[in-house]
């Protein structure tokens, strides 16, 4: 009877983002190819941002995201799930840049062409937009261009970002309340000139 009920909430219920991402995993677990293209398709972007956030280098975030699906389809049967598969795809990704950052030696600032690799989702950024939020996210420190990119690409919540970067959540929601205000004065200080 308990089966029944849960199959009946689950049927009514609209599938979230979550639960779809962990059906996927399991997909994976059991070998689906279709599940690993649809997944990366899904959250390329985010792995991407969180890749580069940590590697400076669009060259080597590409790779690391490459790497970060290899791994995902070999390890995809050790997710336990909890409901947070985003968390546990962007430390994967966290992890293995870190892991290439020690490795290599690289931890330098983005050039501008390599900011033209971050994939564009959304048709109506320009290549003007992406030269300024470059020039804005420069100004931050990186664990606040950190925070924003995660929060801003990947969608994560605050508290998910918190855990995916072993920080407090006030200090992750410092980090966001500050960069915010230090991009608002920013641009304003490049409107008024």
């Amino acid at each position: 009877m308990l089966i029944s009920w849960r199959k009946q909430t689950t049927e009514e219920k609209p599938r979230g983002d979550r639960e779809e991402l962990e059906e996927l995993l399991l997909a994976i677990a059991g070998e689906d190819r279709e599940a690993l293209g649809r997944l990366y398709a899904k959250t390329r972007g985010a792995v991407y941002a969180a890749a580069l956030a940590v590697v400076h280098n669009a060259v080597e975030a590409q790779d690391v995201t490459q790497d970060v699906y290899v791994q995902v389809w070999e390890k995809a049967g050790l997710y336990t799930c909890q409901g947070k598969p985003m968390s546990w795809l962007l430390a994967v990704t966290r992890n293995l840049a870190r892991s290439r950052t020690r490795w290599a030696g690289w931890g330098s600032e983005l050039k501008e062409t390599e900011w033209e690799a971050i994939p564009a989702e959304a048709p109506r950024v320009t290549p003007e937009d992406r030269l300024f939020l470059q020039e804005a996210l420069a100004q931050l420190p990186d664990g606040d261009r950190e925070v924003v990119l995660l929060y801003a690409v990947s969608g994560l919540r605050h508290r998910e970002i918190a855990d995916l970067l072993g920080i407090p959540l006030n200090t992750a929601l410092s980090r966001y309340s500050r960069a915010l205000a230090k991009l608002r004065k920013t641009v304003k200080g490049w409107e008024e000139q």
